[in-house]
This record gives C-alpha cells, structure tokens and sequence, in this order.
C-alpha cells in the first residue's frame, strides 16, 4: 500500500512537474523576447536576492510542517495555522528592511540603479509565496500531491498570461519598470494559489481565530527542523546573493565593462543554467514524494525499507538525467536556438552539463537527509561548499578569464554537496 502510494504520489508530481515546466518554459520565451539579452541579465541580477529573501519568508516551514503532518501525531490544522502568525510577522520585518536598503542594493552593490524598482517589488511578493508553501507543506505532509500540482499549473497560466499582456506596456515606460512588473505577477499567481489550496482542504478544517493561537510546543517542534533546514538554504541562498555582487566588483577592477557583465551573467543563468535544469522537474517531483515516505519509515527504525527509497529516488534521477545530459552534449545550439532564439553560450553549456549529473541527484539526497533526521549536517554542507564557491570565484574572478571562474565555482560545489550526501546517507542507513 506504502510503495503504490508513494509511487503514485511521485508519478502525479512528475505530470505535473513536466506541465509546470513546459508552462515555465513559455514563460521564460517570452520573458527572453519581450525583455531582450539586457533586460534578462537585469532579472537575473535581482534573482539571487529573491532567492535569498524568499529563504528567509519561509524559514523553512514547509519542510518542517511536510515532516510532521507525515507523522500523523498532532493536530494538523493547529498545526499549519498556528504558524502563519509568526511567518507574517517575519515578512513585515523584512519588507520594512528592503524598503530601507532596496537603493543601496542596487546602486552600491549589484552596482546597477535600473534594479531598485525590482528589489522593491520583491519585497511585496514575499507573504504571499510563504503562505502558499505552508499549505503546500500540509498538502505533501498528507502525500496529497493533486492540490499542489493544480495550484501550480493555475499560478503559472496566471504569470504566462500577466507577463505576456502587460510586460510590452511596462516596457514603454522603460525595462526597469518592466523587469519590476515580471516581479509583482507573482502576487497574483500566488493569491492564485492560495485559493485553490484552501479549495482542497478538509471540510472539517473549519478556520476560526484560535487556529491562529500561537501553540508553543508546535512551535518548538517546528523550529527545531525548520532552523537547520533555513540554514542550509540560506547558506546557499547568501553565497547566491554575494555571487553577482563579488563579479561585478573583480571583473569591473579588472578591465571588463558593465554591460559585458550584465550579459554575460544573463547567458549563464538567464539561459545556461534553465536549460541545465530542465530535467529537475523530475527530481524536485521524487524529492517531494521522499520525505513524507522517509520521515514515516525513519521514524518507525524502517531503516532497509528507508534505503531502498532512497536508492529507488537516485536511480531514477540518473535515469532522466543522464540521457538529457547527453542531448545537450550532442547538439546544444538547437536546444538554445529553439528555447531562447539564441546561440550564446554554447560553451558553457558543454562545460556544465556532465557536472549537472551530481546536481540531479543531489534533491532527492537532500531531502533524504532532511527526512532521517541530519538537516544539520546538509546545512554544514552547504555552508563549507558556499565558502569554498565564494573563495573560487574570487580568485578565479581575478584571472581575467571572464566568466569561467563562475563556471569553475558553480562545479566545485555542486561536486562537493552531492559526494557529502552521499557519505552521510551511507553512513546514516
């Protein structure tokens, strides 16, 4: 019964994973031909800071409440509503901080004004995403894997249709305002969402205003896996963070042009690094489908039947991974030049693709971790791979060999987290 269900679980968020991709994959098309190389490199330069403040929003509760839901323990509505409180009470904080540094950021440290407006606009998106991962957090807690799967196909036609309508009217006006407008659709795609998880929620979740009575023994349960998993994340998500600024600053000293820069940074992850991870759809999917069933079975001793899990997730990655790794080997200038209208970057592309093998396996291996118990050690992981990433690019940065050492860093860590995991699991099971 376990093994239907979580191969059910998996394959429903593979189809779905595979129709959000798709979605996403339009999305990024016309994003790339309204917006152009310039206005995509200026996208891409705010996305490590949207990456860093939606890590803090969170705090890693999804995880968290995904983790204990699965054990079936506590009183689930309590559970997920007692919470939103205090997630709120986090935005507000950090929308007056970015309200206060949004200027700064953009004219001292991504060393680009044009991004003030964006910075802004991220900051009012934030309540809305982590309201919607709390939901989602209950939803895989119960491996009722529909209601994320339709929420995010519905948030995506939201954006698609935003995006493509209104973007070239922004655009008018000029491409910072129109790179801060792609920021805002979220709001509504994610109001979206909301709406349609309330929609699947038990009849008996009847929301009164002590469900929102912060529980401290919850809390505390909560906590205690979602600081280790912020953690990881947030290492990652501030290496991110300082990532554009530490480029702009060495290769700015070294000769290069600020325009050069802006589009080189947008080929490798406006471009590169999308078309990379187009197969991690299905490891994301095998990832969220691993941790309610891990969590179960690791709790219980199951530790056999926990590994087999595991192994079953690794092989199946591999199994996508490897023959996507291939094609973009043998012919990536069609893959570009059909996705983004583009050569650029061919090169890179080669270069990064057999190291993306490690990075599909390393999802479902994190979450593994997650799940038995050893968010701590992912997070000093991902703390001493992000050190090791920021010292590389760097140095490297300095070699006046544009933006290889970029490419040089991103392996290095990628390579290093994947072969940690692996150790600790081996050991742990």
């Amino acid at each position: 019964m376990k093994k239907s269900k979580f191969i059910k679980s998996t394959l429903i968020l593979i189809i779905g994973g595979f129709i959000t991709k798709i979605l996403g994959m339009i999305i990024k098309i016309v994003m790339t031909r309204l917006l152009k190389t310039e206005g995509i490199g200026l996208y891409m330069l705010i996305t490590p800071t949207f990456l860093l403040l939606i890590t803090l929003s969170q705090l890693g509760l999804p995880v968290a409440i995904s983790k204990l839901v699965a054990e079936n323990k506590r009183n689930n509505k309590n559970l997920v509503f007692s919470i939103i409180p205090i997630i709120l009470i986090i935005n507000i904080i950090i929308i007056a901080i970015m309200l206060l540094s949004s200027k700064y950021i953009a004219n001292n440290l991504l060393h680009d004004e044009r991004t003030y407006y964006a910075l802004i606009s991220i900051s009012l998106v934030l309540p809305f995403i982590s309201i919607s991962s709390i939901l989602r957090g209950y939803f895989f807690g119960k491996e009722k894997m529909i209601p994320h799967v339709i929420s995010n196909i519905t948030e995506d036609i939201v954006r698609l249709i935003l995006i493509a309508l209104l973007t070239p009217i922004f655009l008018k006006k000029g491409i910072e305002y129109a790179v801060a407008f792609i920021v805002i659709t979220n709001i509504f795609s994610e109001i979206t969402s909301i709406l349609i998880l309330f929609f699947f929620l038990p009849k008996n979740f009847q929301i009164n205003k002590k469900d929102f009575k912060i529980n401290k023994n919850n809390t505390k349960e909560i906590l205690q896996i979602s600081i280790p998993t912020t953690g990881s994340r947030l290492i990652g998500s501030v290496a991110y963070f300082f990532e554009p600024i530490i480029l702009t600053y060495v290769l700015l000293k070294t000769g290069y042009t600020n325009s050069y820069i802006v589009q080189e940074y947008g080929i490798i992850n406006g471009y590169i690094m999308p078309l990379l991870l187009l197969p991690s759809f299905f490891t994301l999917a095998i990832s969220q489908a691993l941790i309610p069933e891990v969590s179960n079975l690791y709790s219980n001793k199951k530790y056999k039947q926990a590994k087999r899990k595991i192994k079953q997730a690794v092989y199946i990655s591999l199994l996508i991974g490897i023959p996507a790794t291939i094609l973009l080997e043998i012919n990536p200038k069609f893959f570009l030049k059909f996705i983004y209208n583009t050569n650029e970057g061919i090169t890179y592309l080669r270069v990064l693709a057999p190291i993306c093998i490690l990075y599909y396996i390393q999802t479902p291996l994190t979450s593994a971790m997650q799940s038995m118990n050893g968010s701590v050690s992912a997070m000093n992981a991902t703390i001493i791979g992000s050190i090791i990433r920021i010292i590389v690019l760097f140095i490297f940065s300095y070699l006046h060999i544009g933006m290889w050492g970029l490419i040089i860093a991103t392996s290095i860590n990628i390579i290093y987290v994947t072969l940690h995991h692996i150790k600790y699991i081996k050991k742990s099971i």
